[in-house]
């Protein structure tokens, strides 16, 4: 049975990455090997857990000790703490009830080489420059839910270990391979041709082709390229990349939100 420890202030040792550490102290920037993340809610700890994250400690009312988080407790080793407390002091906690009570402060992994990430992969996509974290766990959880083999994210893109994007995405970000890309736009499409990939730029121009082309489908390796919120990709991403590529729309709409755009591509091109 995992260490349970009762706080009484929001402050006691134990509980800073609950209560006062933002999301970039979390990432430990001056020592990222000690780095940590926060997943909400029982589901995406099991995920994370399954997925072979490790735990560090637990935050949640004691009735979900041996309730909601019961099995989660059963599989922390005697050492690990859970804080738990009086429900009106963890209210205070931003969240907290949207959580549906249970926190848990995790290991956050070194990065992973782009080589291994996407390493026997058919289907990638790149988020480039995508800021809004609700955005980021809509696409990978629609990525996961339809076949995109790995994730590439831009180093100017939101963190997909965001405490909202982890939550946002169900625990997705879990399940499909990811990592950030710290260089140039540039020297990552270099590097996915030598990889053997093609380029598919989404993006509306008058040389887009539509997403059902059947080129796109025979394309043996392909990575998806999808911009920020608003602008879409820089101009320098679209004339750069192997295809131009655009959804068909009716009644004169010409761009949906990134997220619902990401659904609706990775839904046709890893079928």
């Amino acid at each position: 049975m995992a260490h349970i420890t009762e706080i009484t202030r929001l402050d006691d040792p134990g509980v800073e990455a609950y209560a006062s550490l933002t999301e970039a102290q979390l990432r430990n920037r001056l020592d990222p090997s000690r780095g940590q993340f926060i997943a909400e809610s029982p589901k995406v700890i099991r995920v994370a857990m399954d997925a072979g994250y490790q735990p560090l400690s637990l935050l949640c009312e004691r009735r979900h000790i041996e309730g909601d988080a019961a099995d989660i407790v059963a599989r922390f080793p005697e050492d690990m703490p859970v804080y738990t407390g009086e429900p009106q002091l963890l209210e205070q906690l931003t969240g907290y009830r949207l959580t549906r009570g249970v926190l848990c402060a995790m290991h956050r992994p070194q990065p992973r080489p782009l080589e291994k990430v996407v390493e026997g992969a058919r289907r990638i996509v790149i988020i480039e420059g995508v800021v809004d974290a609700t955005n980021i766990g809509a696409i990978f959880r629609s990525a996961a839910a339809l076949g995109v083999d790995a994730v590439v994210l831009t180093h100017n893109s939101c963190d997909p270990l965001n405490r909202r994007a982890v939550r946002v995405s169900m625990g997705s970000v879990f399940l499909v391979p990811w990592t950030m890309w710290p260089d140039t736009e540039a020297t990552l499409y270099d590097s996915l041709h030598r990889l053997g990939f093609r380029t598919a730029a989404m993006a509306l121009t008058d040389k887009s082709v539509s997403l059902d082309d059947p080129s796109l489908m025979a394309e043996p390796r392909l990575a998806i390229i999808m911009g920020t919120e608003g602008d879409g990709l820089p101009q320098n991403s679209i004339t750069s990349a192997d295809y131009v590529v655009r959804i068909p729309m009716a009644h004169g709409v010409d761009s949906l939100n990134v997220a619902a755009a990401s659904a609706v591509a990775f839904w046709q091109l890893c079928h």
